[in-house]
């Protein structure tokens, strides 16, 4: 073999060992963005303020969700990342009693409660999953995400600030995509409260509200930007927790006639309302409430419409009462909360229906997907990822046509 053959072998050689691993280089897994747009319903995308998110939809996937019961913000949050109805993951309300820690009261605002995981580990959510199979996550807010949960908490995370605005959200998790490779995540969480607070303040079909869905909108726009910027191909995923109605002044279901302070504790009140009877006044108080009402109906939890899949988890409320659509029961147990808008009712009412876009290279273009329950985005996120899902509620055939 001459010199020459030789050198020309020993070059085709290396190329040949380069090759695979060149491939696998450009085969790595493309980031997976879960995008929560609170309170956005479907039908804000036909109001012509939302460019973007139309674009994504033609070109994606698009479909409107059930959420989970009660249809409200901390339950169907925690839902879409672990894929269990709030009856099994026990974040059953914004508000939660647990007869394990009595005298202690969980809100979504009180932050000494909001960080323990007792509340918390009755589930594990997808970006504690993606990190102990060895895929960082970065959760630029999301319920739960700055918690430590079972141990975990995202490689990158931040604690809630509403007064964050929109933009300022989307260049913190670019920031993250320019973080070294070895501690850059590959699954983040985005979350955009802005069109559910304008929805409770002004009502659902007020401009404020699709105004703040324009400026969600121009968010994601800048988001698109960066990633284009960077070379990176993202799979988006972006959801809504719940839908939104007109709540008028007025129509309210007043508790007080039926149940006092020495008869039951109300626990919960708005859209849904949760009491349980003391010792003694069970009969009396269940006399006084169950049944259906002039607007509203209330069940023993465990008699609850098995649709709701909701009733047997023990920070649920012996009664556990629904209110017709735009109405609420209230009691001078608790605060009185007034807005225009609300959510919290039936999950099948079309106005509590929440949006769903994917777009992506794993996504297949054009198409509509049925209605479907909010439990079938885990798997689907874990499927993305590349991890084995928890053992969950969802079903991803129902999301399944959208994939390639």
């Amino acid at each position: 073999m001459t010199p020459k053959l030789r050198a020309v072998l020993l070059l085709l050689c290396a190329i040949l060992a380069f090759a695979p691993a060149a491939r696998a280089q450009s085969a790595a897994p493309d980031p997976v963005i879960l995008i929560s747009i609170d309170g956005f319903r479907p039908d804000y995308l036909n109001r012509g303020q939302t460019p973007t998110l139309s674009r994504l939809a033609h070109e994606g996937v698009l479909g409107a969700m059930r959420p989970s019961f009660p249809s409200v913000t901390f339950p169907n949050h925690y839902t879409l990342v672990t894929g269990l109805y709030p009856d099994h993951h026990g974040m059953v309300n914004n508000r939660i009693e647990d007869p394990e820690r009595p005298d202690v009261v969980f809100t979504i605002n009180d932050r000494t409660q909001g960080v323990d995981p007792f509340w918390w580990e009755e589930a594990t959510p997808i970006w504690v999953t993606a990190e102990q199979h060895g895929v960082h996550a970065g959760t630029m807010y999301w319920p739960g995400s700055d918690v430590v949960i079972h141990g975990v908490r995202p490689t990158k995370w931040r604690t809630f600030d509403q007064n964050m605005p929109s933009f300022a959200r989307v260049d913190v998790l670019l920031s993250w995509l320019d973080a070294p490779a070895a501690e850059r995540p590959r699954f983040f969480t985005l979350y955009f409260d802005i069109v559910d607070s304008m929805g409770h303040h002004y009502g659902p079909d007020a401009q404020e509200t699709t105004a703040a869905a324009s400026e969600v909108d121009a968010s994601i726009a800048r988001l698109l930007d960066g990633l284009h910027q960077r070379g990176v191909q993202a799979n988006l995923v972006i959801v809504a927790d719940h839908g939104m109605t007109s709540t008028p002044d007025g129509e309210i279901i007043d508790l007080d006639p039926l149940v006092t302070r020495q008869t039951a504790h109300v626990a919960w009140d708005g859209p849904f309302a949760g009491l349980t009877p003391l010792p003694g006044h069970e009969q009396e108080v269940e006399h006084a409430v169950l049944g259906r009402s002039a607007h509203g109906e209330c069940w023993r939890k465990a008699e609850l419409p098995a649709r709701f899949h909701f009733g047997t988890n023990r920070r649920i409320p012996a009664i556990v009462c629904l209110a017709d659509l735009g109405w609420r029961y209230h009691t001078s147990q608790l605060s009185p909360y007034n807005a225009l808008g609300n959510h919290g009712y039936d999950p099948a009412a079309p106005d509590m229906a929440a949006i769903f876009i994917a777009n992506g290279p794993a996504f297949r273009p054009g198409v509509t997907l049925p209605t479907f329950d909010n439990v079938s985005v885990y798997p689907l996120l874990a499927r993305l990822i590349g991890v084995p899902p928890e053992p969950n509620d969802g079903d991803i055939a129902q999301v399944a046509p959208g994939l390639k």
